[in-house]
């Protein structure tokens, strides 16, 4: 399954995303795909989206580029799951892609709500 994981610059994606997600990895057969991985400049045009089976936002910081992707995403019928970190407010305009929204507290239960998402698209 191909993974991508789609989120703010502004937060501590390496420590508290990629990291996490590399490791879990490891176990899987699954592609896990992080946009701003090695410090990349990789830019994905709008029909990369097509060849996704799941985009992972997290949306615990607002951001247009996020907000962008997520629509290319929904136009592709790409299945969209939103995460974010407990306590955070989210963007209400954010239901307007997806009802799927998963709030988590710990890196072991922000992997423990990746692989449910990734179990109920498993079917």
């Amino acid at each position: 399954m191909k993974i991508y994981i789609g989120h703010s610059r502004d937060m501590d994606y390496i420590d508290d995303l990629y990291e996490p997600i590399r490791e879990y990895e490891k176990g899987t057969d699954h592609i896990f795909i992080l946009p701003h991985e090695n410090n990349s400049k990789d830019w994905h045009g709008r029909d990369f989206y097509n060849n996704l089976d799941i985009f992972i936002a997290e949306v615990s910081l607002s951001t247009t580029g996020l907000g962008i992707e997520l629509g290319w995403a929904y136009d592709s019928n790409i299945p969209i799951y939103c995460i974010y970190k407990k306590g955070q407010k989210i963007s209400s305009s954010l239901k307007s892609v997806t009802d799927n929204f998963f709030e988590y507290g710990t890196s072991a239960d922000l992997i423990d709500k990746i692989k449910l998402i990734i179990n109920e698209n498993d079917k």
